[in-house]
């Protein structure tokens, strides 16, 4: 689950703004001042449809998509594809899958693993939309940045769009219980109606691409990354209680 989408369907001129001619003039003047390197935050979650096969590979976008977010995400492409084959810009496309790790605080329109465990240490039962068979490719935030180095500075990423994941599935209802182990809450689960948007069932990312250009390969195991995002709000708590907004 990921809120921007969310935000970007309560708000899609802001969103619009933000992600589309905010991306457009990121890219005009990094033509004008001659950058090196630009690496775009594009989204896994978001340029790939119902109709894209599993696992995800990075030339199976569509155009039939759900949320203004995934609209502007997909533009942020096609603008740094237009930059890159008009004038050189030498960019590179990263599509993040559910990023996450320590250091993100939980609020309306943040990301579903904050938010539970936000909820968890608080005794509250954990709400999923659906059933909970739904599954997310959850990156850890560690793993994401030695992809991004990477890209900053292999030859062969240039123009290219290149999958940053984990490579595997992880069940919406197993990520929620093993958040409740983490913080011994015994509230539970609830479920709920799933959001309109909301229609992808599963999401897996093919990482092969990340591998063989990149070198890239993921470290961290699923449930020591939730490990580390408890100990960040152990050790954060009072100030993640004062941000925190829902």
């Amino acid at each position: 689950a990921h809120f921007a989408n969310q935000n970007s369907v309560d708000n899609p001129e802001t969103d619009l703004m933000i992600n589309g001619i905010g991306t457009l003039k990121v890219l005009q003047y990094a033509q004008l001042a001659g950058v090196k390197r630009l690496v775009y935050s594009s989204s896994g979650c978001g340029v790939y449809g119902l109709e894209s096969k599993m696992p995800f590979e990075v030339h199976d976008v569509s155009i039939s998509l759900h949320t203004p977010y995934q609209v502007t995400k997909l533009l942020g492409e096609l603008y740094t594809n237009y930059f890159h084959n008009l004038y050189g810009l030498p960019i590179v496309n990263a599509r993040f899958f559910n990023v996450f790790g320590p250091g993100e605080v939980p609020g309306k329109y943040r990301n579903v693993i904050p938010n539970f465990m936000y909820w968890s240490m608080n005794s509250l039962p954990l709400p999923i939309t659906g059933d909970g068979t739904e599954t997310r490719d959850w990156t850890y935030v560690d793993d994401i940045i030695n992809g991004l180095l990477a890209m900053g500075i292999k030859e062969e990423a240039v123009g290219e769009a290149i999958n940053l994941g984990s490579g595997e599935e992880q069940r919406v209802i197993d990520m929620a219980n093993m958040v409740n182990k983490i913080t011994g809450n015994e509230s539970g689960i609830v479920y709920m109606e799933r959001r309109d948007w909301d229609v992808k069932n599963r999401l897996l990312s093919s990482i092969d691409k990340a591998k063989r250009l990149l070198e890239y390969k993921p470290q961290m195991k699923f449930e020591d990354g939730l490990e580390k995002v408890h100990e960040w709000f152990v050790d954060n708590q009072d100030d993640i209680q004062k941000s925190a907004e829902f």
